[in-house]
Parts: structure tokens; sequence; C-alpha cells
């Protein structure tokens, strides 16, 4: 588990009970989840993978508070989820960012609508340009920037309240494998600073491991948990820990659940 700031601070605790949820839609009722339980200790970080379809993004999103169960709940801290909370941050698959804006005016967004003073805001956007590593990128626009800074910029907008929450969705799966796998490095080096909760969504058995304190399967539509699997390796992580991923006995078992599924 990645050691919590400060020491003792034990905020980002999220609780998932029974979770379930069906999309009503004109050629039929879409059952995405059914029955998720899952509890996510502060400071950890959590790998959901399954087939296509399984209900990943769509737990994140309740999660997030922007769909609502049928059934079931999420907390996070004890407090239950209604709605969007900014103590939970989300990244996308795509960095979603406000083209007309500046790098330094998509991290502020969040900040503005919050309410911070100037002055806050300021100081805040340097330290996450710094935590990034964006220095140099303030007013640049996103057109201007490759994938994986544009999802840098995400990051950092998400981190921008210090979140408890950090929920990530596949965030870096249309980067060529090798960005993918410098930015999982950065990714682990950000989290052992902030120390924030993750859950993070993946098709990829090694990333899961690599990122992740443990990885929960799920089953294909409507989306159960199959299996919750702890990853036993030492933190902090190395590139050769992505490749030993690749053929690990966890990924093995991570497969065994997963090969039923797609037959």
């Amino acid at each position: 588990m990645i050691g919590v700031a400060g020491g003792g601070d034990s905020r980002g605790r999220v609780t998932v009970r029974d979770v379930a949820l069906t999309f009503r839609r004109a050629d039929g009722p879409l059952h995405a989840l059914d029955g998720v339980s899952l509890d996510v200790a502060p400071g950890e970080v959590v790998a959901l993978i399954g087939p296509n379809g399984s209900g990943k993004s769509t737990l994140l999103r309740v999660i997030a508070g922007l769909l609502a169960p049928d059934r079931g709940g999420v907390a996070v801290d004890d407090r239950p989820v209604t709605r969007p909370d900014p103590t939970v941050g989300l990244v996308f698959q795509e960095p979603r960012l406000l083209p007309w804006r500046s790098v330094a005016g998509n991290v502020r967004y969040p900040l503005e609508l919050a309410g911070w003073s100037h002055a806050r805001r300021e100081a805040r956007l340097e330290e996450l340009l710094a935590l990034v590593g964006l220095e140099g990128a303030a007013g640049v626009r996103p057109s201007q920037l490759s994938g994986g800074m544009r999802q840098r910029v995400a990051l950092a907008r998400a981190l921008a309240l210090q979140p408890r929450v950090l929920l990530l969705d596949e965030p870096f799966s249309a980067l060529d494998a090798l960005t993918r796998e410098r930015l999982n490095v950065e990714l682990l080096a950000l989290w052992s600073r902030t120390a924030t909760t993750g859950i993070v969504v993946t098709h990829s058995i090694p990333e899961a491991i690599f990122l992740a304190d443990r990885v929960v399967v799920l089953s294909a539509r409507p989306g159960r948990v199959l299996a919750d699997l702890p990853v036993g390796l030492p933190r902090p992580r190395a590139m050769s820990t992505l490749d030993e991923a690749v053929v690990s006995p966890l990924a093995r078992a991570v497969r065994a659940h997963l090969e039923p599924v797609a037959a």
C-alpha cells in the first residue's frame, strides 16, 4: 500500500456495497452492474480489469457521483456519494481539455469554480504543474501538446482540489507503448507524493499489477466481482517490475479468471 503523507491521515476510504445499475434504452434494458461490493483503504491503489462491457467505467462514474445506482450505494469516508464531490477526482480516457484555454487555464478551472482567490489559485497552479512536470508549458494550448502531455494536464486538473480519491478510466490507453510505460512509472511516483487513494480501470494485466495493491476482476455484463487478488510486489516499483508482471503468477491467475469470461 502506498504510504499516507504526513502519517496517520485516514482520508480516502471507498466503500461500495451491492451496487446494481441498469440503463433503460429504446432497444431494451442494459444490465451494467449487479451486486458489486468493494472496499478500498485510504492510500490504497486498486485496479479494475475485465472484458469490454463489464461495467468498469460505469462503476467509476457511480463512485464519482455521476451515476446513481438502482440498488446499493457508495460512500467515501463513510459519507454517502449522491452527487459529484470535489473530494473525488476523475480522469477520463480522453483528456477532455478546454481547447480555448491554456495549460494553466485548464488546471485553474476547478479552482475558479470553487471560488479560490487569485493568489491561492496561482500558488496551487505552480504546485500542480511541478507535480506533473509541466512547469514550462503553462501558456501552451492543448492542440500544441502531445497525447502524453495532455493527459498530464488532465491529471493536474483532477488533483487541483486535493481529492481524497483519484479515479482513472484507462487514462493512457490511447498512447504509444513507450509513452504509456513512462507515464505509468510517473503515475506511481505521483501517487506516492500525494497519498491519494486510487482506482484505475485498465485492460492491461501487466499495467494492473504494476500500478495496484490489488487487482479486482469483473465478469462480463452485468459486472460482478469475480476475484480480488492482492499484489505482493514491493514499492517503489521500476520499469523492470512492469516486465516481470507480464509473466508473474498473479498475471496467470488474472488470466485464469478472465479466460472463461472471454470464451
